[in-house]
């Protein structure tokens, strides 16, 4: 990466500089950001202790050298490592709550978050919601924002890796929710005590073999555990399916994200009633079964198991 030019002395033009740098460099976003503009805001604002809405009126504010070559160098790493930005920084925002992240976890992104501020309205009423469950956890991320959005609720936070165990029982006790969260070792259920939910949501491995390897650079910093699946990225997805009934109240829903898995699960259960939920701000491969429909399909993916 070449030196800092000289003539980038405020906010605006370091944003653009970086920008332009990340865009030469071939680097992919997709980690809490989707642009180069983005990442670059993103990294200025942590090296400059800057929230990231700052106001417009701040682009123009000119910079120390001491602050020009903090952002600089973060810029730099970003090239240099391909690491995600929120690895850089050690932190991630999700449905509007911040949360420590390093490697030993996925980093925050799943369009989950716009359906767990809804309250899954209109299949859940908020205030009725008292337990949910949270599959494969990794930074708490989801268990947190469901405890943050649902008012009454409990959340129990399963997760077999006990490295992501850590970093969940940090964002655990960032938010002050070690009352309301409880973080469970556990293979999904196996170490589960029986209990009904109201609301079971998962965001599992669903990546394929195929799929991992053809992904940009940014994604072989996470841990591989909580990205790839069997069986063509559905063997945990099918796992949940087929459990998840014994633990769902009569009135509640099972919520699963399966990103590109989706096109692949319909046409191995094909008449299961899913329905697939829509994102306002983007997102895709995201399914609810109400516990009924649950319920009646779980003998076709256990036998899906055998």
């Amino acid at each position: 990466m070449s030196a800092l030019p000289q003539e980038l002395l405020t906010i605006r033009d370091l944003i653009r500089w970086g920008a332009s740098r990340f865009s030469a460099a071939g680097l992919s976003f997709g980690h809490g950001t989707d642009n180069a503009f983005d990442e670059a805001r993103q990294l200025l604002c942590h090296a400059l202790h800057l929230p990231f809405n700052f106001a417009d009126s701040y682009l123009g504010a000119r910079l120390s050298a001491g602050e020009r070559e903090a952002v600089a160098r973060l810029f730099q790493a970003r090239i240099e490592s391909r690491k995600p930005a929120a690895y850089l920084t050690g932190e991630a925002w999700f449905a509007g709550l911040p949360f420590y992240v390093d490697e030993r976890v996925l980093v925050p992104r799943s369009p989950l978050a716009e359906w767990i501020e809804r309250g899954f309205a209109p299949w859940l009423m908020s205030d009725d919601v008292e337990r949910v469950l949270d599959l494969c956890t990794g930074s708490a991320c989801i268990a947190i924002a469901c405890a943050a959005h649902f008012d009454h609720a409990e959340v129990d936070a399963v997760e077999l890796s006990t490295d992501a165990l850590e970093v969940a029982r940090r964002n655990v006790t960032r938010h002050d929710l070690d009352d309301w969260v409880r973080l469970i070792h556990s293979d999904l259920f196996d170490a589960l005590p029986a209990a009904h939910y109201q609301l079971i949501i998962s965001n599992p491995p669903y990546v394929s073999a195929a799929e991992l390897q053809s992904l940009p650079a940014e994604y072989r910093h996470e841990p591989q555990i909580g990205l790839l699946a069997d069986q063509e990225g559905l063997a945990i997805v099918v796992r949940i399916l087929a459990r998840a009934p014994d633990f769902l109240s009569d009135e509640g829903i099972l919520v699963i994200e399966v990103g590109n898995s989706e096109e692949l699960l319909v046409e191995c259960f094909p008449d299961v009633p899913f329905t697939w939920l829509e994102f306002e701000r983007g997102g895709h491969g995201v399914l609810l079964l109400e516990a009924s429909q649950a319920k009646a399909c779980q003998a076709l993916f256990a036998a899906a198991l055998q």
